[in-house]
């Protein structure tokens, strides 16, 4: 993005010098204008040139050469104008979800274009608008269809240049200012506002700061903190740990050696399992998903179907949908207590959790009724892929599709086994996006690996508890540390019953490093009462993630997830950990090599084997190497 701005630069300069120029349009190539800066020319400590220049080019090039222009310059936009490239034409800015803030005097053009109670919106939200939307707040001029872009932009120019259109300069407009009263009140509720959502972050801070003193001192004086300011955020941790995290977002999806286009699912079976069936079902007739919903008799049958209904009523009170749109979406469920309408489907979700014969025996009907490209998963990890496909010649078609802990969350886990084809893993992650959830891809394993990290982070809390600290007090530490929930919000979420039955499952499969809480049943009946020690919030925030750290420690050394960053975007978008601190595992690189295994073998010498480090972890230590340098 540097080098291109140096480029349009100089030809817009030229452009301006040539007499045979009377205007200037700026347009993108194939439907793009711009997706703004690359993000990797922030978040490094290296201070080189084009680094410095970052913020300056502000001055040097928007303020200097495109408002000063001589000749009137149109920006023709289609399709996405993100970052950079926006402030350019000026539509929106996605600068602060990289820890940074807008460094092409973004900060100063936008609340005189739109306000700036909408500017703030836009910039602290990152909020993405349409075309029709930046029309009726004033954002752009004109919409056009794309065909008649250049041809109507050459002449909007060619009108400014002959005066039968205005010619303004955003920097120095006023007219959509609000009253400087005003201006103070909006700005201090922003500053609220940003404090409750990011208390442990600056950069919003820093973005209001600077929109205040181009509105008090004046726009062009603010230019100048503004590239100045950038220049201190794009080198702060911050922005080094969003950074992390946009790119451990993007390569959840690689997947090595898989580059084959996904087939599209469009009919989903669910065989019934409880409360998890109907919230599967639920989720997916919500995302325009046909769902076939199978039980063993009519009553169990009528009941899921009437938990269906009860979730999509919630949806309405939450003021998530309309009635129309609840309709529509149950019209999209069938009920059966055969297999006859599975002729058809693209996908099974086998979500009960019987014996393992029983498993068998319907994997071995599914594959004598489905279509041969149906892909048959399993919701639950009691029984190994392999065994539940013993009695198939599908083992290629065969996976784990896991929403942890509940469907609620964003988050879902995929399993592959050494015989699943790359075709259904491609086809269950394009499955995973439409219905709005990060997947996450993972090798079998007896239980689902990121459940395993979340219920030990779930069970910290719990033994923290149980040894005397109140419970909304952890809550608030979590919160504090940046949590979205604190862990007994998040049991609350869940629900008690799913908790205890994952708890379970997890305890079963590792009887040496779980812990049997003695708090869920009293939790599921009662309130109570606790007195507090005198462990501090920070130590208590450790006590609580190191554990889970531990775990994601194992998932890692025993080869269950693709990358250690996988990890990261689970604790994130499952957990809840915050993307400014990189996730949980990039979160280590803020702690000495022994310091997380030293204070694991203290508290397992004082409450257990539950705080035990793992071989790896101990290895890490003994090595004095980082956990985020070694992998």
């Amino acid at each position: 993005m540097f080098s291109l701005m140096l480029s349009l630069k100089e030809d817009i300069e030229g452009a301006i010098t040539r007499d045979d120029v009377r205007a200037i349009v700026i347009t993108g190539l194939k439907g793009k204008f711009s997706a703004g800066f690359d993000v990797t020319v922030f978040g490094g400590r290296r201070d080189n040139k084009e680094k410095r220049e970052l913020g300056f080019m502000s001055i040097q090039f928007v303020t200097n050469t495109l408002e000063a222009a001589r000749k009137p310059v149109v920006a023709a936009i289609e399709g996405p104008a993100f970052g950079g490239g926006l402030e350019i034409a000026l539509v929106c800015l996605t600068e602060l979800q990289y820890g940074i803030l807008p460094g092409l005097g973004g900060t100063q053009r936008l609340p005189r274009l739109v306000g700036l109670r909408r500017a703030l919106e836009m910039i602290l939200m990152s909020k993405r608008v349409n075309g029709e939307e930046a029309r009726n707040m004033s954002l752009v001029d004109a919409i056009v269809p794309a065909d008649e872009l250049p041809g109507v932009a050459r002449q909007w120019a060619l009108d400014m240049l002959e005066c039968r259109r205005p010619w303004m300069i955003s920097l120095y407009r006023t007219d959509k200012l609000e009253p400087l009263e005003e201006a103070r009140t909006i700005l201090k509720s922003a500053r609220i506002e940003a404090q409750n959502q990011n208390p442990n972050v600056v950069h919003p801070f820093v973005c209001i700061d600077v929109i205040e003193q181009g509105i008090i001192s004046g726009p062009h004086n603010a230019l100048w903190k503004e590239a100045e300011a950038l220049e201190v955020l794009r080198q702060s941790s911050t922005c080094r740990s969003l950074i992390h995290f946009f790119f451990s977002q993007r390569e959840i999806l690689k997947i090595p050696e898989m580059k084959l286009l996904p087939r599209k699912i469009e009919k989903v079976a669910v065989i019934g399992g409880g409360l998890n069936s109907c919230e599967i079902a639920t989720m997916l007739v919500l995302e325009s998903y046909r769902v076939v919903l199978k039980q063993k008799n009519k009553n169990n049958l009528l009941e899921e179907i009437g938990r269906v209904k009860e979730n999509l009523q919630i949806h309405i009170k939450n003021g998530k949908s309309t009635q129309e749109g609840i309709e529509k979406a149950f019209d999209l469920l069938t009920g059966v207590l055969d297999y006859e309408k599975f002729k058809d489907v693209d996908l099974v979700i086998a979500a009960e959790s019987e014996s393992l014969l029983l498993k068998q025996n319907i994997f071995s009907d599914l594959e004598k009724l489905c279509p041969q490209h149906c892909i048959f998963a399993t919701n639950t990890s009691r029984f190994s892929l392999k065994f539940l496909g013993e009695k198939t010649n599908c083992q290629n078609r065969i996976s784990g599709i896991h929403f942890c802990l509940s469907p609620l969350m964003s988050i879902v886990e995929i399993v592959r086994t050494e015989s699943t084809s790359p075709q259904v893993i491609t086809n269950l992650i394009d499955f995973a996006r439409k219905i709005r959830k990060t997947p996450i891809i993972v090798n079998e394993k007896k239980r689902f690996a990121i459940d395993d990290m979340f219920i030990k982070y779930l069970h910290a809390a719990l033994v923290v508890a149980e040894h005397g600290v109140d419970v909304y007090r952890i809550d608030q530490a979590l919160k504090d540390f940046g949590m979205r929930l604190g862990p007994f919000r998040m049991i609350d979420m869940v629900g008690f019953q799913t908790f205890a039955v994952s708890s379970k499952i997890f305890a079963e499969s590792l009887v040496d490093r779980s812990y049997k809480p003695k708090l869920i049943p009293i939790l599921q009946c009662q309130g109570f009462q606790v007195q507090m020690t005198k462990l501090s919030d920070a130590e208590m925030v450790e006590m609580i993630l190191f554990p889970a750290l531990n775990e994601a420690c194992r998932l890692i050394s025993e080869g269950i997830v693709i990358r250690s960053s996988d990890l990261d975007v689970a604790s994130v978008v499952g957990m809840g950990f915050p993307a400014y601190r990189g996730g949980i595992i990039y979160w280590c690189n803020s702690f000495e090599p022994n310091y997380v295994n030293s204070r694991l073998e203290k508290w397992s010498k004082e409450y257990g084997e539950f705080f035990k480090p793992c071989d790896y972890m101990r290895e890490l230590s003994a090595n004095t190497v980082s956990l985020v340098s070694r992998i």
